[in-house]
């Protein structure tokens, strides 16, 4: 039996938690997209993982919110990122031993793309997207929701990045990014003070100090997070 066929593909079911009822959704999902063109065999798993990028971010959505009731936008949004990063794929697709599942060309599979990061974590969006389409959200909601819940306790006590926080922010109420500059500078040599000022479209400026221009940048940022009651007013 090839890999890449059903009865190949039993351990990665186990692995998933769930039987295909249509097993060509796992064949495909499992294809790389330098393997099997003109010659017959499946599609390969690109449009897959559009689709799963999409259910992922969904239901880790819904997690966050379940796990943080009383976080703001701007706390939830970092945390979502970090969740859905192609990093924390390709750590779930080596967890399940994916790469070893997966149906590649000749020359990728000589040259180790079993274990490249993005071909993992691309292939595993793919495998939810199959997951979503044979057993609906709740096929892929019990998969992510059992592989991600290590990672998910880890952006528990994740601090929130004030530069992100707001650039997420803005773009979340169709404004432009925020923009930076530095307003005043001083200080001596070896222990200068810059004074950086934040602006958003439509929002009061904000301005804060550093010791350098990427400290008084985030200091700034968190000051207009707190004017906007993003995060409390006594965070730091």
């Amino acid at each position: 039996m090839k890999r890449g066929e059903p009865a190949a593909l039993a351990g990665l079911e186990q692995a998933l938690g769930h039987r295909f009822r249509d097993p060509q959704l796992l064949i495909q999902a499992t294809t790389h997209s330098g393997a099997g063109h003109g010659r017959g065999e499946p599609m390969d798993n690109e449009r897959l993982e559009f689709l799963g990028d999409r259910v992922l971010g969904l239901v880790v959505a819904q997690m966050l919110m379940d796990r943080f009731p009383k976080a703001p936008e701007g706390e939830l949004g970092p945390r979502l990122t970090a969740l859905v990063r192609r990093e924390a794929l390709a750590e779930v697709a080596l967890a399940i031993d994916l790469g070893s599942y997966l149906t590649l060309s000749s020359a990728d599979a000589a040259t180790g793309a079993r274990m490249h990061p993005k071909l993992l974590a691309d292939a595993c969006e793919a495998v939810i997207a199959a997951l979503y389409l044979d057993g609906g959200l709740q096929a892929a909601g019990r998969f992510i929701a059992d592989r991600w819940s290590r990672q998910l306790g880890a952006v528990g006590i994740m601090p929130v990045e004030p530069k992100t926080a707001l650039q997420e922010w803005a773009q979340g109420h169709g404004k432009p990014l925020p923009s930076y500059k530095v307003v005043g500078s001083g200080g001596k040599a070896h222990d200068p003070v810059f004074v950086i000022e934040v602006s958003v479209e439509g929002l009061e400026r904000a301005s804060a100090t550093g010791s350098s221009k990427r400290s008084a940048e985030k200091a700034a940022a968190l000051s207009m997070l707190k004017q906007l009651g993003v995060v409390p007013a006594d965070a730091e």
